[in-house]
C-alpha cells in the first residue's frame, strides 16, 4: 500500500513540472503613460503670389518721360501691376480708340481730342479732369547755326523752320501763338514764319528729334520737351505771346480694368504724381 502511494505522489509530481514547463508565469510589464499626442507642425506664411494685371495707357507725346517715371513709381506700389504705355499724337491716339484699340486710360495734350471720344461715349465727362499745363517755347540745336537769339528772327528768310501738323494740339497752339506775334512783330509776320516751314510733324518728340540731329534751326514746342532735351538751346515765349496747354485724363469707358485704370488717374493727380511732372517741366492745373 505504502508502495501504491509513493507511484502516486511521483506521478503527480511529474504532470505538475510538465504544466511548469509548457506554460511559463507571465511576466508582469510596469503600466506606461498614454501616448502623447504629436504636436501639430507650425504653419508657415506663405506670401501670396499678386494676381499679375496688365494697364495700357495711351498719353500725349510730351507726356513720355513724365509718365514712363510715373508708371515705374505707380507699379513699385502695386505689386503685379504692368503698366505699358503708347506715346503719340493726341489725335492719333483718338483715332486709335475709336477704331478699337485696347486702351484703359488716355490722357490729352487738348481738350478736343478729350471731347471727342465723350461724344462717342468712351469716356464719362464726369471722369475727364485736366491734370496739368504746359507752354510753349522754341529750342534751337546745341550750337544754333542759325545765329537766332531773337523770336523776331524766327520770319528772316532762310530759316529753317519745323513744327508739329496743325491737327497735332501743339501744332495748332504754335500757329495761335505766331496769330498773337503779329501784333508785336507786323501783321505778315506769321505769314513769314509759316513760309520757312519745313516739315510738319506727327507729334511734338518729332520736332525735338529734328532739331536734335540739326535738320532744321528752329522749332516750336512744349517747355516740358525742352526740359527733357536740355543740350538745345531754348528763346522763350513771353506770356502775352504764348498759349497754355490744359492736359485732360480719364478712364476709359470700355477699360477691362476700371477701378486699376481710376487708380491710375488718381496716382497722376496726387502730391506725388504731379511732383514728377513738375520736375519735368510741366505746371499744375
Amino acid at each position: 500500500m505504502k508502495r501504491f502511494l509513493n507511484v502516486i505522489v511521483l506521478f503527480a509530481l511529474l504532470v505538475t513540472g510538465c504544466a511548469s514547463a509548457s506554460t511559463p508565469a507571465p511576466t508582469i510589464v510596469p503600466a506606461t503613460e498614454a501616448p502623447t499626442k504629436a504636436p501639430a507642425a507650425t504653419a508657415i506664411p506663405q506670401t501670396a503670389t499678386p494676381e499679375p494685371r496688365a494697364l495700357t495707357v495711351f498719353a500725349a507725346a510730351s507726356l513720355t518721360d513724365a509718365f514712363t517715371e510715373i508708371g515705374k513709381e505707380f507699379d513699385a506700389a502695386n505689386p503685379g501691376v504692368t503698366t505699358t504705355f503708347n506715346f503719340g499724337g493726341s489725335q492719333t491716339l483718338r483715332t486709335q480708340i475709336e477704331e478699337g484699340a485696347p486702351a484703359d486710360v488716355f490722357a490729352s495734350a487738348n481738350q478736343k481730342e478729350m471731347d471727342a471720344l465723350i461724344e462717342s461715349a468712351l469716356v464719362n465727362k464726369e471722369s475727364s479732369q485736366v491734370f496739368l499745363k504746359n507752354k510753349l517755347v522754341v529750342i534751337l540745336p546745341a550750337n544754333n547755326p542759325a545765329k537766332i537769339t531773337s523770336l523776331k528772327e524766327l520770319a528772316n528768310s532762310g530759316i529753317k523752320l519745323v513744327l508739329a501738323a496743325e491737327e497735332v494740339p501743339v501744332g495748332k497752339y504754335s500757329r495761335q501763338a505766331l496769330d498773337l506775334m503779329n501784333a508785336a512783330f507786323g501783321a505778315d509776320f506769321k505769314d513769314k514764319v509759316l513760309a520757312n516751314v519745313v516739315s510738319n510733324e506727327d507729334n511734338v518728340k518729332q520736332v525735338v528729334a529734328k532739331i536734335q540731329l540739326g535738320e532744321a534751326d528752329a522749332g516750336i514746342v512744349y517747355t516740358s520737351d525742352a526740359v527733357a532735351a536740355p543740350e538745345l538751346q531754348t528763346i522763350e515765349i513771353p506770356t502775352e505771346m504764348n498759349v497754355i496747354a490744359k492736359y485732360p485724363i480719364a478712364p476709359l469707358t470700355e477699360s477691362k480694368n476700371a477701378k486699376l485704370a481710376q487708380a491710375f488717374v488718381d496716382y497722376v493727380r496726387s502730391p506725388a504724381g504731379q511732383a514728377i511732372l513738375q520736375k519735368w517741366g510741366f505746371a499744375a492745373p
